[in-house]
Protein backbone atom coordinates (compact mmCIF):
# COMPACT_ATOMS: atom_id res chain seq x y z
CA UNK A 1 0.00 0.00 0.00
CA UNK A 2 1.55 3.36 -0.72
CA UNK A 3 2.00 6.24 1.03
CA UNK A 4 -0.51 8.24 -0.49
CA UNK A 5 -3.18 5.45 -0.30
CA UNK A 6 -2.00 5.66 3.40
CA UNK A 7 -2.30 9.15 4.29
CA UNK A 8 -5.26 9.57 2.10
CA UNK A 9 -8.68 9.48 4.58
CA UNK A 10 -11.52 7.13 3.32
CA UNK A 11 -14.22 9.17 3.23
CA UNK A 12 -17.00 6.63 2.88
CA UNK A 13 -15.81 4.64 5.82
CA UNK A 14 -16.89 7.58 7.92
CA UNK A 15 -20.33 7.61 5.84
CA UNK A 16 -20.72 3.78 7.25
CA UNK A 17 -20.08 4.40 10.75
CA UNK A 18 -22.20 7.69 10.47
CA UNK A 19 -25.19 5.18 8.81
CA UNK A 20 -24.44 2.29 11.54
CA UNK A 21 -24.37 4.98 14.46
CA UNK A 22 -28.35 5.72 13.00
CA UNK A 23 -29.22 1.64 13.65
CA UNK A 24 -27.89 1.49 16.98
CA UNK A 25 -29.88 3.62 19.21
CA UNK A 26 -33.15 2.20 18.27
CA UNK A 27 -31.78 -1.01 19.96
CA UNK A 28 -30.01 0.63 22.52
CA UNK A 29 -32.94 2.60 23.91
CA UNK A 30 -35.05 -0.37 24.93
CA UNK A 31 -32.48 -1.17 27.62
CA UNK A 32 -31.35 2.41 28.98
CA UNK A 33 -34.97 3.27 29.14
CA UNK A 34 -35.99 -0.29 30.28
CA UNK A 35 -39.02 -0.54 27.68
CA UNK A 36 -41.22 -3.46 28.34
CA UNK A 37 -43.07 -5.84 25.53
CA UNK A 38 -45.40 -4.03 23.50
CA UNK A 39 -49.18 -4.81 23.24
CA UNK A 40 -50.27 -7.07 21.23
CA UNK A 41 -52.22 -5.88 17.75
CA UNK A 42 -50.66 -2.37 18.64
CA UNK A 43 -48.05 -0.85 15.83
CA UNK A 44 -45.53 -1.44 18.31
CA UNK A 45 -45.99 -5.40 17.54
CA UNK A 46 -45.20 -4.44 14.29
CA UNK A 47 -42.11 -2.41 14.61
CA UNK A 48 -40.89 -5.00 16.95
CA UNK A 49 -40.70 -7.19 14.56
CA UNK A 50 -39.26 -4.75 12.62
CA UNK A 51 -36.12 -4.13 14.77
CA UNK A 52 -35.75 -7.87 15.24
CA UNK A 53 -35.44 -8.39 11.04
CA UNK A 54 -33.70 -5.05 9.88
CA UNK A 55 -31.59 -3.47 12.78
CA UNK A 56 -30.98 -5.92 15.88
CA UNK A 57 -27.65 -7.24 15.89
CA UNK A 58 -27.11 -5.73 11.57
CA UNK A 59 -25.55 -2.45 12.65
CA UNK A 60 -23.79 -3.78 15.67
CA UNK A 61 -21.67 -6.02 13.33
CA UNK A 62 -21.00 -3.23 10.50
CA UNK A 63 -19.01 -0.95 13.64
CA UNK A 64 -17.39 -4.34 13.95
CA UNK A 65 -16.52 -5.11 10.89
CA UNK A 66 -15.45 -1.06 10.57
CA UNK A 67 -13.73 -1.50 13.57
CA UNK A 68 -11.41 -3.70 11.81
CA UNK A 69 -10.78 -1.37 9.13
CA UNK A 70 -9.86 0.99 11.23
CA UNK A 71 -7.19 -1.68 13.10
CA UNK A 72 -5.22 -2.51 9.76
CA UNK A 73 -5.44 0.85 9.24
CA UNK A 74 -4.35 2.66 11.76
CA UNK A 75 -1.36 0.26 12.47
CA UNK A 76 -0.55 0.46 8.53
CA UNK A 77 -0.20 4.43 8.71
CA UNK A 78 1.39 4.16 12.15
CA UNK A 79 4.11 2.07 10.62
CA UNK A 80 4.46 4.10 7.02
CA UNK A 81 5.24 6.85 9.32
CA UNK A 82 8.06 5.48 11.10
CA UNK A 83 6.08 4.95 14.44
CA UNK A 84 5.40 1.74 16.64
CA UNK A 85 1.82 1.28 15.07
CA UNK A 86 1.08 -2.02 17.17
CA UNK A 87 2.49 0.15 20.92
CA UNK A 88 0.51 2.79 19.38
CA UNK A 89 -2.86 0.35 18.67
CA UNK A 90 -2.33 -1.38 22.25
CA UNK A 91 -2.46 2.66 23.95
CA UNK A 92 -5.27 3.37 21.38
CA UNK A 93 -7.23 0.29 22.60
CA UNK A 94 -6.45 1.03 26.03
CA UNK A 95 -7.98 4.03 26.36
CA UNK A 96 -10.83 2.81 24.64
CA UNK A 97 -11.21 0.11 27.12
CA UNK A 98 -11.41 3.15 30.19
CA UNK A 99 -13.76 4.90 27.83
CA UNK A 100 -16.06 1.92 27.51
CA UNK A 101 -15.27 1.09 31.62
CA UNK A 102 -16.85 4.64 32.29
CA UNK A 103 -19.81 3.86 29.90
CA UNK A 104 -20.99 0.87 30.80
CA UNK A 105 -22.12 2.92 34.87
CA UNK A 106 -24.68 4.56 32.42
CA UNK A 107 -24.99 1.70 29.50
CA UNK A 108 -24.75 -1.80 30.81
CA UNK A 109 -24.70 -2.91 26.91
CA UNK A 110 -22.13 -0.64 25.99
CA UNK A 111 -19.17 -2.35 23.15
CA UNK A 112 -16.27 -0.50 23.68
CA UNK A 113 -15.06 -2.87 26.35
CA UNK A 114 -15.43 -5.81 24.06
CA UNK A 115 -14.44 -3.89 20.97
CA UNK A 116 -11.34 -2.76 22.96
CA UNK A 117 -10.35 -6.53 24.61
CA UNK A 118 -10.75 -8.21 21.18
CA UNK A 119 -8.64 -5.53 19.65
CA UNK A 120 -5.85 -6.27 21.65
CA UNK A 121 -6.32 -10.24 21.29
CA UNK A 122 -6.55 -10.15 17.84
CA UNK A 123 -3.24 -7.96 17.65
CA UNK A 124 -0.74 -10.87 17.30
CA UNK A 125 -3.01 -11.58 13.55
CA UNK A 126 -2.13 -7.96 12.39
CA UNK A 127 0.89 -10.01 10.44
CA UNK A 128 -0.86 -13.67 8.94
CA UNK A 129 -1.72 -13.43 5.80
CA UNK A 130 -5.06 -11.36 4.27
CA UNK A 131 -5.92 -14.64 3.01
CA UNK A 132 -6.04 -16.14 6.76
CA UNK A 133 -7.79 -13.39 8.31
CA UNK A 134 -10.46 -13.48 5.80
CA UNK A 135 -10.98 -17.29 6.03
CA UNK A 136 -10.66 -17.43 9.79
CA UNK A 137 -13.14 -14.71 9.83
CA UNK A 138 -15.71 -16.17 7.35
CA UNK A 139 -15.88 -19.49 9.69
CA UNK A 140 -15.80 -17.41 13.23
CA UNK A 141 -18.59 -15.40 12.06
CA UNK A 142 -20.64 -18.47 10.84
CA UNK A 143 -20.21 -20.57 13.47
CA UNK A 144 -21.19 -17.77 16.07
CA UNK A 145 -24.16 -16.80 13.77
CA UNK A 146 -25.12 -20.65 13.85
CA UNK A 147 -24.70 -21.23 17.43
CA UNK A 148 -26.21 -17.64 18.32
CA UNK A 149 -23.78 -16.27 20.13
CA UNK A 150 -24.01 -12.43 18.91
CA UNK A 151 -20.76 -11.06 21.29
CA UNK A 152 -18.43 -13.43 19.54
CA UNK A 153 -19.63 -12.33 16.08
CA UNK A 154 -17.48 -9.20 16.84
CA UNK A 155 -13.82 -10.80 16.37
CA UNK A 156 -15.39 -12.58 13.58
CA UNK A 157 -16.20 -9.32 11.71
CA UNK A 158 -12.94 -7.48 13.12
CA UNK A 159 -10.90 -9.93 10.71
CA UNK A 160 -13.16 -9.40 7.73
CA UNK A 161 -12.65 -5.80 8.30
CA UNK A 162 -8.84 -6.58 8.89
CA UNK A 163 -9.08 -8.39 5.82
CA UNK A 164 -11.39 -5.97 3.31
CA UNK A 165 -8.35 -3.25 4.68
CA UNK A 166 -6.04 -5.40 3.45
CA UNK A 167 -7.71 -6.28 0.13
CA UNK A 168 -8.45 -2.04 -0.30
CA UNK A 169 -11.79 -2.83 -0.73
CA UNK A 170 -12.64 0.64 -0.17
CA UNK A 171 -10.03 2.00 -2.26
CA UNK A 172 -11.76 3.82 -5.82
CA UNK A 173 -14.78 2.25 -4.87
CA UNK A 174 -16.02 3.39 -8.57
CA UNK A 175 -13.29 1.32 -10.18
CA UNK A 176 -14.73 -1.65 -8.49
CA UNK A 177 -18.40 -0.89 -9.02
CA UNK A 178 -18.62 -3.95 -10.08
CA UNK A 179 -17.36 -5.98 -8.16
CA UNK A 180 -19.19 -3.82 -5.29
CA UNK A 181 -22.89 -4.78 -7.40
CA UNK A 182 -22.05 -8.32 -7.94
CA UNK A 183 -21.22 -8.69 -3.89
CA UNK A 184 -24.82 -6.65 -3.32
CA UNK A 185 -27.05 -9.36 -5.40
CA UNK A 186 -25.55 -12.19 -3.89
CA UNK A 187 -25.75 -10.94 -1.05
CA UNK A 188 -29.11 -9.36 -1.58
CA UNK A 189 -30.41 -12.38 -2.47
CA UNK A 190 -28.97 -14.48 0.20
CA UNK A 191 -30.73 -11.83 2.46
CA UNK A 192 -33.59 -12.50 1.23
CA UNK A 193 -34.05 -16.18 1.42
CA UNK A 194 -32.63 -15.47 5.24
CA UNK A 195 -35.28 -12.59 6.07
CA UNK A 196 -37.98 -14.89 4.46
CA UNK A 197 -37.13 -17.79 6.62
CA UNK A 198 -37.09 -15.57 9.74
CA UNK A 199 -40.17 -13.83 9.09
CA UNK A 200 -41.89 -17.20 9.14
CA UNK A 201 -40.73 -17.75 12.62
CA UNK A 202 -42.31 -14.45 14.06
CA UNK A 203 -44.65 -15.28 16.98
CA UNK A 204 -48.04 -14.17 16.49
CA UNK A 205 -47.55 -11.74 19.30
CA UNK A 206 -45.74 -9.99 20.83
CA UNK A 207 -42.31 -11.43 22.83
CA UNK A 208 -39.36 -10.98 25.49
CA UNK A 209 -36.36 -9.23 23.79
CA UNK A 210 -34.22 -11.90 24.52
CA UNK A 211 -34.10 -15.95 24.35
CA UNK A 212 -35.94 -17.74 27.07
CA UNK A 213 -34.65 -21.12 27.32
CA UNK A 214 -35.92 -24.11 29.09
CA UNK A 215 -39.90 -22.95 28.94
CA UNK A 216 -42.53 -25.29 27.32
CA UNK A 217 -44.64 -22.37 25.94
CA UNK A 218 -44.60 -22.80 21.89
CA UNK A 219 -45.03 -18.58 21.99
CA UNK A 220 -41.77 -18.81 23.84
CA UNK A 221 -40.00 -21.22 21.83
CA UNK A 222 -41.38 -19.59 18.54
CA UNK A 223 -40.51 -16.10 19.54
CA UNK A 224 -36.51 -17.21 20.81
CA UNK A 225 -36.19 -19.15 17.30
CA UNK A 226 -36.98 -16.06 15.84
CA UNK A 227 -34.74 -13.85 17.34
CA UNK A 228 -31.70 -17.05 16.82
CA UNK A 229 -32.79 -17.08 13.21
CA UNK A 230 -31.94 -13.39 13.56
CA UNK A 231 -28.57 -14.14 13.97
CA UNK A 232 -27.91 -16.92 11.88
CA UNK A 233 -28.68 -14.57 9.14
CA UNK A 234 -26.87 -11.22 10.67
CA UNK A 235 -23.66 -11.63 8.00
CA UNK A 236 -25.80 -11.90 5.24
CA UNK A 237 -28.11 -9.06 5.72
CA UNK A 238 -25.15 -6.45 7.65
CA UNK A 239 -23.38 -7.37 4.11
CA UNK A 240 -26.95 -6.11 2.10
CA UNK A 241 -26.53 -3.06 4.30
CA UNK A 242 -22.24 -2.76 3.42
CA UNK A 243 -22.63 -3.27 -0.07
CA UNK A 244 -25.33 -1.35 -0.59
CA UNK A 245 -23.96 2.03 0.70
CA UNK A 246 -21.17 1.51 -0.78
CA UNK A 247 -23.15 0.86 -3.90
CA UNK A 248 -24.76 4.82 -3.02
CA UNK A 249 -21.52 6.31 -1.85
CA UNK A 250 -20.31 6.15 -6.01
CA UNK A 251 -23.12 8.26 -6.54
CA UNK A 252 -21.99 12.46 -6.29
CA UNK A 253 -25.44 13.27 -5.85
CA UNK A 254 -25.84 10.63 -3.23
CA UNK A 255 -22.39 11.56 -1.58
CA UNK A 256 -23.93 15.11 -1.45
CA UNK A 257 -27.13 14.13 0.51
CA UNK A 258 -25.88 12.00 2.93
CA UNK A 259 -23.18 13.92 3.65
CA UNK A 260 -23.99 14.68 7.26
CA UNK A 261 -23.78 11.05 7.95
CA UNK A 262 -20.29 11.30 7.16
CA UNK A 263 -19.92 14.16 9.91
CA UNK A 264 -21.88 12.03 12.07
CA UNK A 265 -19.37 8.96 11.54
CA UNK A 266 -16.64 11.43 11.92
CA UNK A 267 -17.36 12.02 15.67
CA UNK A 268 -18.26 8.26 16.25
CA UNK A 269 -17.18 7.90 19.84
CA UNK A 270 -18.64 11.30 21.11
CA UNK A 271 -21.45 10.64 19.38
CA UNK A 272 -22.13 6.87 20.69
CA UNK A 273 -21.49 8.02 24.10
CA UNK A 274 -23.04 11.18 23.79
CA UNK A 275 -26.40 8.55 22.87
CA UNK A 276 -26.50 7.08 26.24
CA UNK A 277 -25.89 10.80 28.10
CA UNK A 278 -29.05 12.32 25.80
CA UNK A 279 -31.62 9.27 25.88
CA UNK A 280 -31.35 8.93 30.39
CA UNK A 281 -31.41 13.01 30.49
CA UNK A 282 -34.77 12.41 28.63
CA UNK A 283 -35.63 9.80 31.05
CA UNK A 284 -34.91 11.93 33.87
CA UNK A 285 -36.45 15.22 32.47
CA UNK A 286 -39.40 13.64 30.88
CA UNK A 287 -39.97 10.78 33.23
CA UNK A 288 -39.48 7.92 30.24
CA UNK A 289 -37.55 5.20 31.98
CA UNK A 290 -40.05 2.22 32.05
CA UNK A 291 -43.13 4.18 31.08
CA UNK A 292 -42.74 4.84 27.46
CA UNK A 293 -43.65 1.77 24.71
CA UNK A 294 -41.87 1.33 21.64
CA UNK A 295 -43.30 3.47 19.38
CA UNK A 296 -42.52 6.48 21.19
CA UNK A 297 -38.69 5.36 22.07
CA UNK A 298 -38.89 5.77 17.72
CA UNK A 299 -39.68 9.17 17.74
CA UNK A 300 -37.00 9.73 20.66
CA UNK A 301 -34.70 8.43 18.86
CA UNK A 302 -35.45 10.11 15.44
CA UNK A 303 -35.25 13.43 18.02
CA UNK A 304 -31.50 12.16 19.24
CA UNK A 305 -30.67 12.04 15.78
CA UNK A 306 -31.86 14.75 14.31
CA UNK A 307 -29.79 16.96 17.20
CA UNK A 308 -26.58 15.37 17.08
CA UNK A 309 -25.72 15.02 13.25
CA UNK A 310 -26.83 18.74 13.23
CA UNK A 311 -24.43 18.97 16.20
CA UNK A 312 -22.16 17.20 14.63
CA UNK A 313 -22.16 19.32 11.37
CA UNK A 314 -21.95 22.69 13.07
CA UNK A 315 -19.19 21.25 15.32
CA UNK A 316 -16.70 20.36 12.24
CA UNK A 317 -17.41 23.12 10.70
CA UNK A 318 -14.74 24.45 13.47
CA UNK A 319 -12.98 22.27 15.18
CA UNK A 320 -11.24 19.34 13.30
CA UNK A 321 -12.41 16.26 15.16
CA UNK A 322 -14.88 15.21 18.40
CA UNK A 323 -13.92 15.79 21.81
CA UNK A 324 -13.85 12.69 22.89
CA UNK A 325 -11.51 11.50 19.31
CA UNK A 326 -9.31 14.60 20.32
CA UNK A 327 -8.95 13.18 24.16
CA UNK A 328 -8.55 9.77 22.50
CA UNK A 329 -5.82 10.90 19.89
CA UNK A 330 -4.29 12.77 22.80
CA UNK A 331 -3.88 9.74 25.38
CA UNK A 332 -2.54 7.75 22.66
CA UNK A 333 0.41 10.07 21.19
CA UNK A 334 0.83 11.37 24.31
CA UNK A 335 0.47 15.18 22.88
CA UNK A 336 -2.20 17.64 22.14
CA UNK A 337 -3.52 17.72 18.74
CA UNK A 338 -4.83 20.99 17.30
CA UNK A 339 -8.42 21.16 17.79
CA UNK A 340 -9.71 24.43 16.07
CA UNK A 341 -9.23 24.00 12.90
CA UNK A 342 -7.03 26.82 11.18
CA UNK A 343 -9.05 29.29 8.95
Amino acid sequence: MGSNSLNHRLDVLDYLRGFAMIGILFVNVILLLDIGMPEADTPGEMYQKFLYLFVEARFFSIFSFLFGVGFYLFISRANAKGNNGYLLFLIRVGLLFLFGLAHVFFNSGEALMPYAVFGALLLPLYKARREFKLAAGLLITAVCAITGQKLLLVPGFMLLGMAAGEYRVFEDIGRKRKGWAVFTLIMLLLGAAGLYYQYSLAPGQPFSYMVVEGVDDPMVIKASQFIQAGLLVTPVVTGVYIGAFVMLMGSPVFRRLLSPLRDYGRMALTNYIGQTFLVLLAGQLFGYSGSIGLMESLWLVLVIHGLQVTASVVWLRLFAMGPLEWLWRAGTYRKLPQLRKQR
